[in-house]
């Protein structure tokens, strides 16, 4: 996978994902979301594969939505949101 940032979401914009952890992966340049149970991961999702370019850090922001930082180019900044 290659991971870069990672960042677990506590707010509230993505109800169904409170306490997933988030993992950018710069080899594959895609977005994972991992689910826990205790100390095990019990379910793994890729948001995005090969749409972005490399993503370098994953953060959630003070508004609370998830950031996603790449290197492509000049590089670039994305926040995730709900789908409308």
């Amino acid at each position: 996978m290659a991971p870069s940032g990672m960042a677990f979401y506590t707010a509230d914009h993505f109800p169904d994902w409170q306490g997933n952890l988030f993992v950018g992966s710069l080899y594959r340049e895609q977005l994972h979301r991992l689910v826990f149970s205790g100390s095990d991961i019990v379910h793994e999702e890729v948001l995005l594969s090969e749409t972005i370019g490399r993503i370098r850090d994953v953060r959630q922001g003070p508004d609370g939505f998830l950031y996603l930082v790449t290197d492509q180019g000049d590089g670039g900044v994305y926040r995730l949101e709900p789908a409308s």
